[in-house]
């Protein structure tokens, strides 16, 4: 097994995956079964109910903090189903803070489950550290931020936010979905708790669903270890196998999705036909990213996702309906290029009202830049454009 100073990419292809020690299979089995036979009446091999543990969940489990740097982590259904796992470490009468741009769901989430049940969410653009120090509140427990957002790409300073909170003995979570921990180490930079929708770019083939919390206390690991058994929402070892196989490419995929996402962004910003791009790793020109720095600071990549407006409704769906390459649909970090449409898809929850307040337009459409041929993607783009 690959020990925490190997390199990336050599833990993500061998970390919790030793070769099965039965048939020396390379790849973990994929382990079906629900329930183990036990030695004698409180004694078992470490397994008793799937429900509870699964071998091949806990190799994903394992690689995954690792790569992330953290002591511990747990999967589990969905992203969302990570995200409510999370919020398990609160109690009725805690505050939370969210970043205000933040994939819809997640507050969707907050305010229409969790919130009746006396847990208080206040939502701040999280890229102004004073104004979140201005809301925590004495009662605050918790800041969950993304960085990037989705879908407007505005960045939070992850070292300047975790000093604020644990000035305020505040943890803090960050959704590392966008960056993956190739190009964004969270943990690193002080957060608590870092969280992904696995069924992204660690997947990387559109094909599994999943959500990761990775921990760094021995209070994650006993909270987390008890919500998988008690709740239940865990990963499925077919999934979790689909998972592993999918972060042994994890660099590789990574360092392609960068190269076509810098390339496909510059072809994007010098076109008449978009109106503005956002994508952190333009420096210069136009649509120049106002974080750039910061980006170049806390990540080692700027990544495949960017944002392009297009004026208005009727143009992004032109755009969309022209496209033969690229594929419309929800979703991102596969290896083909999904693009989707934040106001009726990711944020259509947020109503009009509340897009409108975080700045997300009904002329603005996502591309999540896979790893085809960039020529071919260029093209597409191209013809697509000349129809709007």
């Amino acid at each position: 097994m690959a020990g925490e100073k190997a390199g990336f990419a050599t833990r993500a292809i061998h970390t919790g995956q030793p070769p099965d020690p039965t048939t020396g299979a390379v790849n973990v089995p994929l382990y079906l079964s629900s329930t183990y036979a036990q030695e004698e009446i409180g004694k078992d091999k470490g397994y008793d109910y799937s429900r509870a543990g699964n071998p091949t969940r806990t190799a994903l489990e394992v690689c995954l903090a690792s790569l992330e740097g953290g002591l511990t982590s747990h999967v589990f259904g969905s992203g969302m189903a990570a995200i409510a796992a999370l919020v398990t470490l609160m109690k009725s009468g805690d505050h939370v803070i969210c970043g205000e741009n933040v994939y819809g769901g997640t507050p969707r989430l907050f305010n229409q489950v969790f919130a009746p049940y006396g847990i208080d969410f206040t939502y701040v653009d999280t890229s102004n550290v004073e104004a979140l120090r201005a809301a925590i509140r004495p009662e605050t427990r918790l800041v969950h931020i993304e960085t990037p957002t989705n879908p407007l790409m505005n960045l939070t300073d992850i070292a300047a936010v975790a000093e604020v909170c644990h000035s305020r003995e505040v943890e803090l979570s960050v959704d590392n979905t966008f960056m993956s921990p190739y190009f964004q180490r969270p943990i690193d930079l002080g957060a608590d708790i870092v969280m992904h929708s696995t069924t992204k770019f660690l997947n990387g083939h559109s094909d599994g669903l999943g959500g990761v919390l990775v921990g760094t206390t021995p209070e994650h690991t006993s909270r987390f270890d008890f919500v998988e058994k008690a709740v239940g929402g865990i990963l499925s070892p077919f999934e979790s196998w689909l998972i592993l196989r999918g972060v042994k490419t994890l660099a590789v995929r990574m360092r392609q999705h960068d190269e076509n996402g810098r390339i496909v962004a510059q072809f994007l910003d010098g076109h008449g036909k978009v109106d503005r791009v956002f994508y952190p790793g333009l420096s210069a020109g136009r649509n120049a990213h106002p974080q750039y720095e910061l980006a170049a600071q806390q990540m080692t990549g700027f990544g495949s996702m960017i944002t392009i407006e297009l004026g208005s409704f009727e143009k992004a769906r032109s755009f969309t309906k022209q496209l033969r390459v690229a594929t419309l649909g929800e979703s991102l970090g596969g290896v083909e290029t999904l693009v989707s449409h934040p106001a009726t898809m990711t944020h259509a929850g947020l109503g009009a009202e509340g897009r409108a307040k975080v700045g997300i337009t009904d002329g603005m459409v996502r591309l999540s830049v896979g790893i085809e041929d960039v020529g071919d993607l260029l093209e597409d783009f191209e013809q697509a454009l000349a129809m709007v």
